[in-house]
C-alpha cells in the first residue's frame, strides 16, 4: 500500500521504516499537518498516517475519500482529532494504536511531579549562575500524600502502580472501576477526589465528558496548594480557569505535557519567535508551572511500539479490508 505520512518527523521515518521491514508498503513523508488545504498531498495513496495534531474533518474526509484513500491509520491511541460520523459516511476505515508503553507516559507524570515538587527546574538553573541557596526550594515527601488518577486505563494504572511505589494512597476515577494489581486504589466519585488528592494527575480520553473536566468549579473543590498533572489532552484544562488558580494560589502547582491550542504550537521549532498564544505565554510566567511540548510518549520503546503497531493495522487491513485496531463508530 502508498500511504502518506502526515506530520513526518526524522523519528517516524526511522521507526516506521524500521517496523517496516522489507519494504512492505511505501511510505511518503510530509512534514505537513494534514488539514483542508494540505489534503490534496494524498493524491494517489491508499492510506494516510496522522498524529494527535492532525484534522480528519468533513471537509477532510470527503477530500480523501474522493482520492482514492481507504485506510487512516492513526499514530496515537487518541482519536478526539477525527470525525468518525464523516469517515464513515464516505467509507473510510479509521485504524489507531490502542496502547503502546504506558508506562512512558505514566513515567512522564512523575517526571512532573517530581520536579514540581523539588524544584528541579529552579535548582538547575540556580546553580548553574553560581547560587546554591535552598530557598524556596522546599517540597514535601510524596510518601504518605494522597494522588487523584483521573482516568485508570493503562496508563492510569501505570502511574498507580508508581505512585504505589513512592507510598502514596491512590484514589481512582474511571467509569470502568476496574482493580489495578498489586495496587490498593480506592475509586471514589469526582467530588472526593477533588477533595482529598493532594496531587490529582489526569489520564482520561477527550470526549465530551471529559472537555474542561478541570474548569473553575473543579479547582475551587480542590485542596488548596493541590498539584495538578495532564499528560491526556490539552482540552481536558480549562486554561483559564488553571491560570486563576494559579493567580490565586489555590492551585499550587501545574504540570503539562498537551495543551488545549497546541496545534499551533507544539512539534516544531519556534525558538526565533514570539509567542502568539497569549494564555500559553500567560502560563510560563509562573515559577510553579511546568510546560513540556507533547513529548509523554517519546521513548525508544514507545515509538518502536506504535510503528509496530501502525504497520500492522496497515498490514491486516491490506489483506482483509479490515485493520488489527479500528476505531469503530458510535
Amino acid at each position: 500500500m502508498r500511504v502518506i505520512v502526515f506530520s513526518a518527523k526524522p523519528h517516524d521515518r526511522q521507526f516506521l521504516e524500521a517496523a517496516n521491514g522489507r519494504d512492505r508498503h511505501e511510505f511518503v513523508y510530509v512534514e505537513s499537518r494534514l488539514e483542508p488545504c494540505t489534503a490534496a498531498l494524498a493524491q494517489g495513496a491508499d492510506a494516510v498516517c496522522c498524529f494527535v495534531n492532525d484534522r480528519v474533518d468533513a471537509h477532510v474526509a470527503e477530500r480523501l475519500a474522493g482520492q482514492g484513500v481507504r485506510l487512516i491509520a492513526l499514530r496515537c491511541a487518541g482519536f478526539n482529532n477525527v470525525d468518525l460520523a464523516a469517515t464513515a459516511r464516505f467509507g473510510l476505515t479509521v485504524a489507531r494504536v490502542p496502547a503502546y508503553s504506558p508506562e512512558a507516559v505514566a513515567e512522564h507524570a512523575f517526571a512532573l511531579i517530581l520536579a514540581l515538587n523539588r524544584k528541579i527546574h529552579r535548582a538547575y538553573n540556580r546553580v548553574r549562575e553560581g547560587n546554591f541557596a535552598l530557598t524556596g526550594l522546599l517540597g514535601f515527601d510524596l510518601h504518605g500524600k494522597t494522588i487523584g488518577i483521573v482516568g485508570v486505563g493503562q496508563i492510569g494504572a501505570a502511574a498507580a502502580r508508581i505512585a504505589h511505589g513512592f507510598g502514596m494512597t491512590v484514589l481512582g476515577m474511571d467509569p470502568a472501576a476496574a482493580p489495578v494489581a498489586g495496587v490498593a486504589i480506592r475509586y471514589v466519585s469526582r467530588e472526593k477526589l477533588l477533595a482529598e488528592s493532594d496531587i490529582i494527575s489526569l489520564h482520561c480520553p477527550l470526549t465530551d465528558g471529559t472537555r474542561h473536566l478541570i474548569d473553575h468549579h473543579a479547582i475551587a473543590r480542590m485542596k488548596r496548594g493541590a498539584m495538578l498533572i495532564n499528560t491526556s489532552r490539552g482540552a481536558v484544562v480549562d486554561t483559564r480557569a488553571v491560570i486563576s488558580g494559579l493567580k490565586s494560589g489555590h492551585l499550587g502547582a501545574l504540570g503539562i505535557d498537551v495543551y488545549e491550542e497546541e496545534a499551533a504550537l507544539f512539534f516544531e521549532d519556534r525558538s526565533d519567535q514570539a509567542v502568539q498564544d497569549d494564555l500559553f505565554a500567560r502560563l510560563l510566567t509562573f515559577p510553579n508551572v511546568i510546560v513540556t511540548g507533547h513529548q509523554g510518549f517519546f521513548t525508544r520503546e514507545a515509538m518502536m511500539a506504535i510503528a509496530e503497531t501502525t504497520v500492522a493495522n496497515i498490514d491486516q487491513f491490506a489483506r482483509t479490508g479490515r485493520p488489527l485496531h479500528p476505531v469503530e463508530t458510535a
